[in-house]
């Protein structure tokens, strides 16, 4: 899990973040520890704390005293949000300009996409195409 050359803090909150995402953390519900996150990654309390306090000051966690971090209502939301504009940013700005350079529409990138998801999609089991 834990990657070389990214700093842990960021690894910690993103793994989170993920579970927030994917729901197995759900709104509302106790997050980790840092002394859990530190023990489960063998790392310093103190780098696990860094992750949390990143997800608190962007909104996804927040503190109730005296008994743990909790997920903020609307956490889920907040993370597909950034994530979303993210892969924009990442992803389909440098696509935008290369099909400007080739003089593709936005018609033709969409033809073009589902093409290809079409093409990499995961072809049905025998037992599945014998039942539709």
């Amino acid at each position: 899990m834990i990657e070389e050359g990214r700093p842990l803090f960021l690894q910690i909150a993103e793994s989170v973040e993920d579970s927030i995402i994917d729901g197995s953390l759900a709104e509302e519900a106790q997050a980790p520890s840092t002394n859990e996150l530190a023990a489960f990654y063998r790392i310093n309390p103190a780098t696990a704390a860094k992750g949390i306090a990143m997800l608190t000051d962007k909104g996804v966690l927040y503190k109730r005293r005296g008994i743990g971090m909790f997920v903020s209502s609307g956490a889920q939301e907040i993370l597909r949000a950034e994530r979303r504009d993210a892969f924009a940013a990442r992803y389909l700005d440098p696509l935008l300009a290369e099909s400007r350079k080739l003089g593709l529409s936005p018609e033709d990138l969409g033809r073009l996409l589902v093409e290809r998801a079409a093409r990499t999609a995961t072809p049905a089991s025998p037992t599945e195409g014998a039942r539709a």
